[in-house]
């Protein structure tokens, strides 16, 4: 059965992230609905390093879905963006109150997630950079760090993007499918 998840973007989003976790989702059979957030409702997203992308649709059109996982990218300021987003944000807080996973990596889990104060006593991680900002967290520097309990998986950066991805596959369909995609797309320091 294909599991859905909704991956939101903005102007200046970090584009490492949010094409790896779209990319990585699609090769494992996710349905993925890329929404932007931009304030204009425009689909056309210029992130942060000024690759173009397209969305499928404004995050409006999302309101009445359901998704197994929604996961932020993050970036400057794009995640700023996504935080002032009030469609993506009731849609969190949603996904929160229906005990789904959320996913949030970069400058997100502090700028987006701490914000709303959805990480309040959560393990989480952030960019570097933004780990005092984990407002309410339990602030956790490590690459990726997965709060089973809370279903809240955050990670660091564009480089830990790939393993922040292989693992919203693993939530999704189990260590079986894990292993395969990360041995067909040569990842096999993941596994």
């Amino acid at each position: 059965m294909s599991k859905s998840v909704l991956v939101p973007v903005a102007h200046s989003i970090e584009e490492i992230e949010a094409v790896t976790i779209i990319d990585t989702l699609r090769r494992a059979g996710t349905s993925v609905t890329v929404a932007s957030c931009n304030a204009d409702g425009s689909i056309n997203v210029e992130a942060s390093r000024g690759v173009r992308l397209l969305a499928d649709c404004p995050i409006s059109e999302c309101t009445d879905a359901h998704y197994d996982i929604i996961a932020l990218p993050g970036g400057m300021p794009g995640a700023e963006h996504l935080r002032d987003c009030q469609t993506l944000t009731d849609l969190l807080i949603s996904q929160k109150q229906m005990g789904h996973w959320i996913a949030a990596i970069c400058a997100s889990p502090a700028i987006v997630l701490a914000h709303h104060g959805l990480l309040e006593d959560i393990r989480a991680t952030a960019h570097p950079s933004f780990q005092s900002q984990l407002t309410g967290a339990v602030a956790i520097n490590e690459p990726l760090v997965i709060d089973e309990e809370a279903k809240i998986i955050t990670s660091q950066g564009p480089g830990t993007a790939m393993y922040f991805s292989l693992n919203l596959a693993k939530i999704l369909y189990g260590e079986i499918v894990f292993r395969e995609l990360a041995t067909a797309m040569v990842a096999h320091w993941a596994l």
